[in-house]
């Protein structure tokens, strides 16, 4: 069989790594993309945490590579792709929508971070740790015209643990995956894989995430904004509050039950420990940061008790 690796991220590489040696299996060429680009849903464009030089690897190997510039829609992108031979495509770590023109000429074969149906679309993983889902896992399947929709080669589960932060949990499902490309590849190559329609029972097709979502919300209770920081974390770009006109990173927070008069939204000592009265509960700052500098303990809290006129707010 073969195929055109697609992607751009190092969970992509590591797939890639890993398909290039898989039993029957050809590269012929890889399609990858800059760690920065406009695409549909943000024209202003995005940027690829987890991006991976694709390129240079396949340099190495000497190999044909399209590094795409004008999006998947190019002519003259799937006219170099066409004199590739693919029999197959395979995408991981992948922002855009394969196009039906590619889809014609081969078929494409994704992973995406979630048990289809459910949690198609974007950022799987941010989503399930944010809602409070007590399993994940990661999903083999043949794309069609819709959002992860097409049938399923091979699916496995994974849980998500109290503490899980992304980084984590996003190292177990990669792992997870490696092992389904493991089996299925050379199953695809033979053509004895057995494919299994999508429900559409059940499927909930999550937004696409950007920076600014990661802004916090204090009326929300602190439970959830625990998860809302884990779900967000390093190497994501972060959940953040503003004060003083300054973007205040949490990269470790921890909900504590406490009673409060104070209004959500207002800083407190607990102890030696800072924290921010929410909704229900308070979230003790564990690891802030404002700029270059990271603020803990009485530090942080006199800076946050202070307000836009260099005073003290009233009660704290």
């Amino acid at each position: 069989m073969n195929f055109v690796f697609i992607g751009a991220s190092r969970f992509g590489l590591r797939c890639l790594e890993l398909a290039k040696s898989a039993p029957g299996c050809n590269l012929t060429g890889v399609v990858t993309a800059p760690r920065s680009f406009p695409i549909s849903y943000r024209p202003q464009g995005v940027t690829n945490v987890l991006y991976a030089d694709l390129a240079s690897f396949a340099a190495d190997l000497s190999l044909p590579c399209q590094v795409i510039t004008n999006g998947m829609n190019d002519s003259a992108l799937l006219d170099v792709v066409r004199s590739w031979r693919p029999d197959a495509f395979l995408v991981v770590g992948w922002y855009h929508m394969v196009p039906k023109s590619w889809r014609d000429l081969a078929p494409a074969y994704g992973l995406h971070a979630s048990l289809l149906p459910d949690y198609s679309g974007g950022a799987p993983l941010v989503w399930a740790i944010i809602n409070g889902e007590k399993k994940t896992g990661i999903t083999l399947f043949q794309m069609d015209d819709g959002v992860d929709s097409g049938p399923i080669v091979a699916q496995a589960e994974e849980p998500i643990f109290e503490d899980d932060t992304i980084a984590a949990l996003y190292e177990r499902i990669e792992s997870r995956g490696l092992d389904l490309l493991r089996s299925a590849l050379p199953e695809l190559a033979l053509g004895t894989a057995v494919l299994r329609p999508q429900s559409q029972e059940g499927r909930r097709v999550m937004p696409q995430r950007g920076p600014e979502d990661g802004v916090i919300d204090w009326l929300n209770k602190a439970c959830y904004l625990e998860r809302f920081v884990r779900a967000q974390t390093r190497p994501y770009p972060g959940a953040f509050f503003l004060h003083l006109h300054a973007r205040v990173y949490v990269w470790k927070a921890r909900a504590v039950e406490y009673d409060s008069t104070l209004p959500p939204g207002s800083p407190l000592l607990i102890g030696s420990d800072v924290g921010v009265v929410c909704g229900q509960g308070v979230l003790l700052l564990e690891e802030a940061e404002i700029g270059e500098q990271r603020l803990r303990g009485e530090s942080l809290y006199q800076w946050l008790c202070v307000d836009s006129q260099g005073r003290c707010k009233e009660g704290q």
